[in-house]
């Protein structure tokens, strides 16, 4: 085991730091404001990208792109519901979303405003459709990010803290442990449930502002 992950971690961190980031802001970006979080979710794409960071000052850098993507990418959704909300609604991909979904977004942003949008990045589908419904609500720009901006931030925090750390402590362990590779996967694994119960006590919670 030991093997195969030093040669995964070798293959993403031989990736130059500047185009790793790179790619992680872009894809967050797209993610969010082009709906391929509902295929590929963004945590996938931060946790990878993480495996690679060497240092604070790495992490720290990655956490700025991947923020900078998914605000862009969320400022890019809330403008495409301002724009072409209604359009969007009755689309092929819209249709594909569902009325209900539409329809929970647009409830718990009535009910909840600013905390809806703050929380949205801690829920499946919502994280990918609120800004859209946002922008479709005549809700300002200026509150809109004021809400995600730290929204972002602690979501990102959150999976480089998990990846970058697990990384680095099996790279302290494996010329010396045979046990290293599930350490790393312990950590990820410890990590991803509390992440995965965080969101489930979250969407317990918030369900009934999504209802009529």
């Amino acid at each position: 085991m030991n093997d195969v992950l030093t040669t995964i971690l070798d293959v993403v961190q031989s990736v130059d730091p500047w185009l790793r980031d790179l790619i992680a802001g872009v894809a967050i970006l797209l993610e969010t404001s082009v709906l391929i979080g509902l295929v590929v979710p963004g945590d996938t794409i931060v946790i990878v990208s993480a495996m690679g960071v060497t240092g604070l000052a790495d992490g720290i850098v990655l956490g700025a792109c991947v923020v900078v993507g998914a605000m862009t990418g969320e400022t890019l959704g809330y403008l495409l519901g301002r724009w072409a909300g209604p359009h969007l609604r009755t689309s092929w991909l819209g249709r594909r979303i569902g009325a209900r979904n539409w329809d929970r977004a647009e409830t718990y942003l009535r009910r909840r405003g600013g905390i809806a949008i703050f929380l949205s990045r801690f829920l499946p589908v919502m994280h990918s459709i609120v800004p859209l419904t946002v922008g479709m609500s005549g809700y300002s720009l200026k509150r809109f990010l004021a809400w995600t901006a730290p929204a972002c931030v602690l979501w990102s925090g959150i999976y480089i803290a998990i990846a970058a750390g697990a990384a680095q402590s099996y790279r302290e362990l494996a010329d010396s442990a045979h046990y290293a590779g599930y350490v790393f996967i312990a950590i990820i694994a410890i990590g991803l449930l509390a992440i995965f119960l965080g969101k489930k006590v979250i969407e317990w919670r918030e369900k009934r502002h999504m209802k009529d």
